[in-house]
């Protein structure tokens, strides 16, 4: 299934969808980890955020009980450049597609995040959004345009305790 990224400023991307069928948004940021995204995807502080994943492969040692930061994902969204379709270490529960549907996580791959990278490294974080449902350019622009700023979110009551 299709999906598409696009940012604030008009740019998009169509790639292909994992985790989720559906929509969302949040301010897009990038993570140059190589190891780790189940960490990163569980991290209360990329509450609202769509992380783009440089490292080319991500999700090949799928996911565990082990490896999270917080008791769900957090993340609004998740790029990567291309995304396992095998989890192969021994402490696998599945896959990193099947942990992400089943959070309702909506998440885009096989677009390039080199050239995503970029323009987020020229022009700093930005507003942006993902579909799998409506993949026309112009009608996910305005969409992205009505996305609040996330510094205009109370995002930490959202994942703290008490």
């Amino acid at each position: 299934m299709k999906a598409i990224l696009c940012l604030e400023d008009g740019t998009y991307f169509i790639g292909k969808s994992f985790g989720k069928t559906g929509e969302c948004f949040g301010e897009v940021v990038f993570n140059t980890a190589i190891t780790g995204y189940q960490e990163i995807i569980t991290d209360p502080s990329y509450k609202g955020q769509i992380v783009v994943m440089t490292n080319p492969q991500i999700g090949n040692y799928g996911v565990n009980s082990d490896d999270t930061e917080s008791d769900s994902p957090k993340v609004a969204g998740f790029v990567v450049r291309d995304i396992s379709k095998i989890d192969s270490n021994h402490t696998s529960i599945g896959t990193l597609s099947s942990y992400l549907e089943k959070h309702n996580i909506v998440g885009i791959s096989n677009i390039d995040t080199r050239a995503l990278v970029k323009i987020l490294r020229e022009r700093g974080v930005t507003r942006g959004f993902i579909s799998t449902i409506d993949l026309k350019p112009k009608v996910i622009y305005e969409k992205v345009k009505m996305v609040k700023d996330i510094s205009s979110l109370d995002l930490v009551s959202e994942v703290t305790t008490g």
